[in-house]
């Protein structure tokens, strides 16, 4: 068995994983955000308890 070979758990280059893992830090937060909001959306047409939402 030889010790200098690779192992198949190693990770790919920084400089290659950085860029994916940018777009993927990006994607999971515009998700979050739109997640968020339609969560905010659904909760919404309940009165809110101050009122201030009756003035349209």
């Amino acid at each position: 068995m030889a010790d200098d070979a690779p192992s198949p758990t190693d990770p790919p280059p920084r400089s290659a994983s950085s860029e994916r893992e940018k777009r993927l830090a990006a994607a999971l937060r515009e998700n979050l955000r739109r997640r968020k909001a339609q969560s905010r959306e659904r909760a919404r047409p309940e009165p809110p308890p101050s009122g201030a939402e009756d003035r349209k």
